[in-house]
This record gives C-alpha cells, sequence and structure tokens, in this order.
C-alpha cells in the first residue's frame, strides 16, 4: 500500500539529513539509492538493479548504474561532477535496451543535486537534496499516486489497444477463441492498469512475468490461471505454502477473476507481445474512452481506423450536463457555506442512480461516475478544508460508488469492459482523493460492483434490474440504426417494442429505447421524478417518424425537457465515420425552463435557447404533429415524383451516345429526350433517355440499337429480386413507373445541401423528362414559385423534412402537402409574382453558373441574394407578420397557423391511401390511360 505524502514528506527530510554532505563511493551510491526508493516505501530491490550491462551507441559496453525497466534509468556521479555529461551518458545506453524497457524517466546526481528529465512530456526539473521534500510530486511515479490529464487523442489510448489487440490476434491464430478469450483480455486489460496506478505494487505484474515465466512462453499460461485464482482469493484463506511472490499481490475480488478459465497456451511471441503491453504506461488511460478502443480490437476491419469508435467525452457532456450535472453544480454553489446542507447534498450524490439502456464499453456511466466523484471532492473538500471536523480514515467520507450505476448490453464483451472500466475510474477518483487529503485509499478487495447486464435491453424488464422507485436518470447512446437498413432480429425487437402502433415499421431502431424508457418510467409513483436523455439519429425530430413516434410517447405523457439539434456525433480519428445526431432529454412532468441547443452548422458550437415549450421537431413551439397527407391541405396544385427507369441505365443516354444514335438513325429523334435529375438540375451538365411512351413496336424494331438496348433492359429486370421489376421486363422499353407532367412544370430536388440559404427550384418545359430524384409540381405559377423559394418554406422544410446524413430530404407528403400557405390578397399575390421573377431574371444574369455555384452561400451573387431578400419580405406580408427576429420565430408561427388550418379540417390530416393489390376497374382504368398515352 502506498504511503501518504506526509509519510513521505518526513521521510524525505530525513534522508536528506542523513546524506548529506556524504562521499560518492560505489557502496555509498548503492546505500543513497536504497534509501532514496525507501524515502516512497518502494524496496530498490523489486522494481531496479544496479550496474546492468549494456552495448552503447557506439558499440562499447557499459554500466547503467540503475535501471528499472521501462520507467526510470539513473546515472549517479561524485559530487560536483558535470550532470549534462551525466544525462549524455545515460542516453548513450538507450540503443542497447529493447523498445519496452526504454525509460520515460532519466535521473541524475551528485549526491548534493537531483536534475530529473521526464522525456514523454520534455520536461526537466533541478535542485538541491534539501529541497527534495518540496519536490516530491516529481516522483510520483515511484510513490504510485501517478497523476495524469485524460485526452481523447491521446496516443497512449492507442498504443495500449493496438497492442491487446495484437496479444488478441495471436490467441485467436493459435485457437483461443470466444468467451475464453474475451474474459481473458478483460482480466488482463485490469492487471495491466493495476500494474501502474498502485493497485498492485508498482511494476509488480510485469516482473513476476518477467522473471518467473519461461522466455518460450511454455508456461504463462499456467502462471497467469494461477495469478487470477490468488487475485481472487482472501489472503486469510491462501495457502501458508503460497509462492512468496504471489502472495504479495492484493485480493481484488468483486468476481473479476471468479470463472475458471481454459488454459491458455503461449509461445515466445506471445510472451514478448504481453512483456510489451506491460512496458505501456497504463497510468494514463482513459477508462472513458478504452473501452471502445479496446472493444474494437476484436474486428479487424474496425482497427484499420482504430479510435474511430470511441465517442467524444465533449459528446457525452452534452447529454450528462443539462440531464442533472449542471442542475447538481448549480445546488452545490447554493449549499457550499454551509457545512449541513453540503452533508445533505453529499448524500444526494451517494443516493443517485443511473442506467445506461443500451451501455456498450459504459462509456456515459464512466463519465457520469467521474462527475459525480468530482463534484463529491469538491463537497468533502468544503466540509474539511480547515479541518476542525476530522476523520480517521478517509474511506470513511468517500460514499459515492460503482453500484449507484446500471448498465444493459446486448454484447457480452462489451459488457465485461463496462464493468472493469467503472473500476479503473474508481481506482483513479480514489487517487484524487489520496492526493488531495494526503492519505492512500484504496476500494481493495472490491466490495461493490457496477450493475452491468448482458442481454437485450428491447426484450427485457429494466424493473428487474432496477426499480423505477430508486431510479434517478436514464442515459445513453442507442445504436444508431436507420429503419432500411436493420437486420431481421433489429426488426423484430421494434415489432415487439411497437405492437399495436401503426406505423411503427418506418421507424429508426433507436425509436423503441424511447417508448421502452416512456414504459418504464409509468411505473415512477412520483410521476417525473426520473428524467431521461438519449442521443439518437435525428431523423426521429424530423419528416414522417415524427409522427408515429410521438404521438405513442404523448400518449404515455413524455414531455421534452431540454434538445440538442442536428449536430455530428464523430471521434477524434482520422478517417472516421460521422453521424448526424439529436440529444432530447425527456420525463413525465413539464420542466419549468426547457433549453434548445442549436447549432448554426453542423459541427459549430452550440448556442443555449431558453424555450417556453419544446415539440416533436424539437421547437420552441406547441406540440404539433406534422403526419403523411397525400393530398396538399391549401389550394395548391399537387407534387409528385418523377419517372422512375429502373433499367440499370439502358434507357439512358449520354449525349455521346445520343448524338452517335441520331447520326445512324435519325428518325430515332422522336424517340430521344433530355433526361433531368438534381444532379442535371443543379450542376449542370445533359443527359438523355429513350421515351418510347407511344411508340409503335414496327418503329423500335427498325432500330438495331434501340432493340439492344431494350434487350439488356429486359435481361436486367427479370434479374432483379423485386417482382415488380421482373414484371416490368415485359415491357422494356417503358420506364417502370411514369410520371411525366403533361404540361410545363416546376422541378424541386428531392435532396439538397444543408448549407444553402434557399432551395433551388425551376421551371422545365414538358418535354424534358424528370427522373425519380426530383419532384414535379404541374401547373404551378410564379406564385408558386415564390412560396416554396421563401424564407418561410425553407423554415418549415429544415424543420419537418427527413435528411439524407445533413442534407435537406424533401417530402411532398410531410413537407409540401402540410405547409401551411399563405391566404394573400390579389395585391400581395401579384407582388409575390413580381418578386419571383426578379430572382429568374437575377440567375440568368449568371449564364455560366450553375444552380449549385449560384446557391452556394459563399459565392452566391449579390444580386440574386437581394432578388430572395426581396421575395422574402413579400411572403412575410402575404402572412401578415414581418420582422421575424430568427428561423426560429418563423417555425413557432408556422407551427401555430397549421394547428389552426387543421383545426378547420373535417377529419385531421388526410393519411396517405394504400394503392389496391386486386385489379378492380381503377386499376384497370389507369392502366389504360397510360398505355393509351404511350
Amino acid at each position: 500500500m502506498p504511503l501518504s505524502w506526509n509519510e513521505i514528506k518526513d521521510r524525505a527530510l530525513r534522508f536528506s539529513r542523513e546524506w548529506e554532505g556524504d562521499s560518492s563511493e560505489d557502496a555509498e551510491a548503492k546505500s543513497f539509492w536504497d534509501a532514496f526508493f525507501d524515502v516512497f516505501g518502494v524496496p530498490r530491490r523489486r522494481v531496479a538493479s544496479f550496474e546492468n550491462p549494456v552495448r552503447k551507441s557506439d558499440g562499447q559496453g557499459g554500466y547503467i548504474d540503475l535501471l528499472w525497466k521501462g520507467t526510470l534509468v539513473v546515472e549517479h556521479k561524485s559530487r560536483g561532477k558535470n550532470l549534462d555529461r551525466a544525462y549524455h551518458q545515460a542516453t548513450d545506453y538507450f540503443s542497447g535496451l529493447k523498445n519496452r524497457d526504454l525509460p520515460r524517466f532519466v535521473l541524475v546526481s551528485d549526491f548534493a543535486r537531483f536534475r530529473l528529465y521526464d522525456l514523454d512530456d520534455n520536461e526537466v526539473h533541478e535542485f538541491r537534496l534539501e529541497e527534495l521534500h518540496k519536490n516530491l510530486r516529481f516522483f510520483d511515479f515511484i510513490a504510485g499516486y501517478q497523476r495524469r490529464s485524460f485526452a481523447a487523442e491521446d496516443p497512449v489510448n492507442i498504443k495500449a489497444a493496438e497492442k491487446l489487440g495484437e496479444l488478441h490476434d495471436q490467441l485467436r491464430a493459435a485457437g483461443y477463441v470466444g468467451h475464453p478469450l474475451e474474459v481473458l483480455l478483460v482480466r488482463l486489460l485490469f492487471c495491466l492498469f493495476a500494474d501502474d496506478t498502485g493497485i498492485f505494487e508498482t511494476g509488480q505484474l510485469r516482473e513476476y512475468l518477467d522473471q518467473r515465466t519461461a522466455e518460450d512462453g511454455s508456461d504463462l499460461g499456467m502462471h497467469l490461471a494461477q495469478l487470477f485464482q490468488v487475485l481472487n482469493t482472501a489472503p486469510d484463506q491462501r495457502q501458508s505454502s503460497l509462492d512468496q511472490q504471489l502472495a504479495a499481490f492484493a485480493y481484488i475480488n468483486g468476481r473479476l477473476f471468479q470463472e475458471s478459465l481454459p488454459l491458455a497456451s503461449f509461445n515466445r511471441a506471445m510472451r514478448e507481445t504481453l512483456l510489451d503491453c506491460c512496458a505501456v504506461d497504463w497510468s494514463g488511460i482513459s477508462p472513458a474512452i478504452f473501452g471502445s478502443l479496446f472493444q474494437s480490437i476484436m474486428d479487424p476491419e474496425a482497427r484499420r481506423n482504430l479510435g474511430a469508435h470511441y465517442t467524444r467525452e465533449v459528446n457525452i457532456l452534452k447529454a450528462l450536463q443539462p440531464l442533472f450535472l449542471d442542475a447538481y453544480r448549480a445546488e452545490f454553489d447554493r449549499v457550499r457555506r454551509s457545512p449541513k446542507q453540503l452533508l445533505e447534498f453529499q448524500a444526494k450524490l451517494a443516493s443517485t442512480k443511473v442506467l445506461d439502456p443500451a451501455c456498450g464499453c459504459g462509456n456515459f456511466l464512466v463519465i457520469a461516475y467521474r462527475e459525480l466523484r468530482l463534484l463529491e471532492l469538491e463537497v468533502l473538500r468544503e466540509i474539511y478544508k480547515k479541518r476542525e471536523t476530522g476523520f480517521l480514515n478517509v474511506s470513511d467520507i468517500v460514499r459515492v460508488d460503482v453500484d449507484q450505476f446500471y448498465g444493459i448490453e446486448i454484447e457480452e464483451f462489451p459488457a465485461q469492459i463496462a464493468q472493469v472500466a467503472l473500476w479503473l475510474t474508481d481506482h483513479q477518483m480514489n487517487g484524487q482523493v489520496s492526493e488531495e487529503f494526503g492519505q492512500y485509499f484504496a476500494r481493495l478487495p472490491l466490495v461493490k460492483s457496477p450493475n452491468i447486464v448482458h442481454g437485450n435491453a428491447l426484450r427485457m424488464d429494466w424493473s428487474a434490474i432496477v426499480g423505477p422507485t430508486a431510479l434517478n436518470f436514464i442515459v445513453g447512446n442507442p445504436p444508431f440504426v436507420g429503419a432500411m437498413v436493420m437486420s431481421d432480429p433489429q426488426r423484430d425487437d421494434i415489432a415487439q417494442v411497437f405492437v399495436g402502433v401503426k406505423g411503427g415499421g418506418i421507424l429508426d431502431y433507436v425509436s423503441a429505447w424511447y417508448v421502452k424508457a416512456a414504459r418504464y418510467l409509468q411505473g415512477d409513483s412520483t410521476r417525473g421524478r426520473i428524467r431521461c436523455a438519449f442521443v439518437s439519429t435525428n431523423s426521429i425530430a424530423q419528416g414522417e417518424q415524427v409522427g408515429v413516434l410521438w404521438r405513442e410517447l404523448k400518449a404515455l405523457g413524455v414531455h421534452i425537457h431540454f434538445a440538442h439539434r442536428t449536430f455530428r456525433w464523430s471521434s477524434e480519428a482520422t478517417g472516421r465515420a460521422a453521424v448526424h445526431c439529436v440529444i432530447i432529454g425527456f420525463g413525465l412532468s413539464e420542466h419549468p425552463s426547457p433549453l434548445l441547443f442549436d447549432y448554426e452548422t453542423p459541427d459549430g458550437d452550440a448556442t443555449q435557447v431558453s424555450a417556453g415549450h419544446i415539440n416533436p421537431y424539437l421547437v420552441d413551439g406547441p406540440d404539433v404533429l406534422v403526419e403523411n397527407r397525400s393530398d396538399p391541405m391549401c389550394p395548391v396544385p399537387g407534387m409528385r415524383f418523377g419517372s422512375m427507369p429502373r433499367d440499370g441505365g439502358h434507357l439512358i443516354l449520354s449525349p455521346d451516345e445520343r448524338d452517335q444514335l441520331l447520326a445512324r438513325e435519325p428518325s430515332a429523334a422522336q424517340w430521344v429526350r433530355q433526361y433531368t435529375g438534381a444532379e442535371e438540375f443543379l450542376n449542370g451538365g445533359k443527359r438523355y433517355c429513350l421515351w418510347l411512351v407511344g411508340a409503335s413496336p414496327d418503329a423500335v424494331r427498325g432500330i438495331p440499337f434501340i432493340v439492344d438496348r431494350l434487350q439488356k433492359n429486359a435481361r436486367y429486370r427479370l434479374a432483379s429480386k423485386a417482382t415488380s421489376t421482373q414484371k416490368a421486363a415485359a415491357r422494356p422499353g417503358l420506364f417502370v413507373q411514369i410520371a411525366q407532367p403533361e404540361s410545363d412544370y416546376l422541378l424541386v430536388p428531392r435532396v439538397s445541401s444543408e448549407r444553402r440559404l434557399y432551395l433551388p427550384i425551376g421551371f422545365m418545359r414538358q418535354d424534358v423528362i424528370a427522373n425519380d430524384q426530383v419532384l414535379t409540381v404541374a401547373g404551378a405559377t410564379l406564385y408558386h414559385f415564390g412560396g416554396i423559394s421563401s424564407a418561410m418554406h425553407m423554415a418549415w422544410m429544415r424543420y419537418t423534412c427527413g435528411r439524407l446524413e445533413s442534407r435537406y430530404r424533401y417530402s411532398k407528403d410531410i413537407v409540401y402537402n402540410n405547409f401551411p400557405w399563405p391566404d394573400p390578397t390579389d395585391k400581395q399575390r401579384q407582388a409575390i409574382e413580381t418578386a419571383s421573377q426578379v430572382v429568374l431574371d437575377a440567375r440568368a444574369v449568371h449564364p455560366g453558373a450553375t444552380l449549385a455555384d449560384l446557391y452556394d452561400p459563399l459565392t452566391m451573387p449579390v444580386d440574386l441574394l437581394k432578388a430572395h431578400q426581396a421575395l422574402d419580405r413579400a411572403v412575410d406580408l402575404a402572412y401578415g407578420k414581418t420582422n421575424f427576429q430568427s428561423e426560429a420565430e418563423r417555425v413557432a408561427f408556422l407551427f401555430e397557423r397549421y394547428e389552426a388550418l387543421t383545426s378547420l379540417l373535417p377529419s385531421g390530416p388526410a393519411r396517405k391511401k394504400k394503392r389496391k393489390t386486386n385489379s378492380g376497374p381503377a386499376r384497370k382504368k389507369r392502366r389504360t390511360r397510360r398505355t393509351a398515352s404511350a
């Protein structure tokens, strides 16, 4: 057990007095360094050796005065000698050491002076012998109190994970796989951390493995198995004949070493890898992120982007701070001057219980536990700062513990890591308490354990893990899996949770956690004490999912307490995959002061705004649910999808292909049409298509190029897995779905960049074929162009449309058909039409620019921007309100108007009608009409 700093300080003073003025004979030097290590309560012989033979960089032999492998090299000189030369002599020995034995520290001395080089932090500390007691913290690596700050991008985390990954691969290649391999690695993780952080004596594990196991690794598995048994056995129950070196290991308990594992067979390479793992400074590991890194070593593909799979701490705190940490911090500030209230507040901290029902490797739980412990430390600092209220043992005053934390994880390996990560965090926090009060504090053996359960959270009764009357907070980051890419078991999970909920099949996987949590909250007799927060894919607050999910949640009494609108959720790693997310905090009670966190860009910083009421679209506005509507609720022309070829590209022509066809067969010109989608419309360029609607068979058969394309298309469609596509092989000259307007039309891209201030739309001729990547409005006028191009419509779209990554995904059934248009006077309508024409004229002034160029906020011409701003004013005036101060104000206004308009409808939102599959008269009529138009 490490000495307290007060004890170390007393020993340092005695050491300085005893060695002041002594000589520099070799024998005296050895005694000097034995006594120096004894200052810190560490037997020198256990960690370091004298006169280690080594080959220097010039090939000559030499001796290192004192070597602590992987940690420290000491070069000792006679009194008054040059310490610079001593340092260079020490570093000259490095070439003769194995990489894992290279030290972090170099210490040179001449009895009277110490100079310590920290090679990792590039720091040098020099002081005289009599000043040792003032500089003890530089030697905390000897005392077992090493203190570190933890950064997500700290290379030590990745280096450690890579080393364990190497060992994992070697064991798996040798046939040691599955559950035993996972448990073995988790145990080794704990032991490696323990070896550098004072749980074991410093370097105890490395010394045992290095000294007691054969170099060929043949007996390493046996020694590890025996070590695990010792760590699981109380000292009074260990055999008296137990090897002394093994008996020196601490009793750990906590069920971590309880299970008996098959004996692992190691070889020389595996032993070397494990010793390399021992050489990593595990005191620098952050449990908050290492768990996810460690998990990723199990997946070779994931390891290519090692570091891309942990969650950045700043993102975790976005959920934890408004959920409870900010409130706890504010309460501490209120009571910090009252010892009685501080003790009551500490009791509150010690009774706080947190559940993460998708805990993974425990990132959220680790950060939550660490923050509670840090806050408790501040409480203790205030209570005992004058030391008037004494305590015999620091363990008597620390009350927050790991058993306050609960987790559910579907995979066994991360569940085990989560438990160990919380224990490691507990030990790090205990080290900070030791630093603060100068008294060593470690919770060994492990009496209390985190409550991490391995299982499917969507199939489990959460109340069986922790009752609603005992819990305070639910928080986590459920899996980011979209409705279209779920596995079959995940679809079964969704179906089980959403039994009886109409439309549940369109929901993302994360939505099931919201409903499970809301149903769990029904068991809280206080109806509002428990608060929740989940990180989620942003689609649950946009588009058609909102109506389905939030109708159920509102029926369960859910109120939103805070929300982070869309931001990019990512790690620090190069090549990382980013997800666009929201965070929603909720409970069964209304929050007196809801908070919205908005982002100007997904990568930007959040702006905190107080809200009156947060609705399911994460807007400060009334609770309205915009659901699929088959027709516009306002008197405007209908919108429809463009035509879908589903042809494998065989009906589509490049400009060169079109030119070659017409050069050989001029008569084919009547069957070739310009073809456009969002790409051509926004970025320029042209494509063409074979449009054989109405073509006679004899005309087509006379053109070999077209016949070849139709044959290829028929084969492509027959090879499809979709039955509807196979059936369409019978008419290979036609698009599968034909929806071409019979008049000129307004074109709206289905996907558009989130960076644009305005949605680029435009009028198209009837003979330009629109594909299914765009939407069309036949019969649209300049008034409709102006409405869709306006800031009002953009605000509505941003809050109600779906997203493809962060880009806007326009929906006719949600966005267009539910848009609350104004009710303009004739004069106001004319003003909108005039302003719309000015926008089109401003575009025409820049004929060489694409719409993507014109609507990029960095390159948008001033005249076009001013034209849009004038259009915005005209549209605002038609709504009877001007001078909106923010987009949020616009959206709140539109939701109120939507609520007013829908209240006038006879039966609420019109649901989208399902097309009948039987061949009734209506279906026959529709087929006949399409054939006739062809």
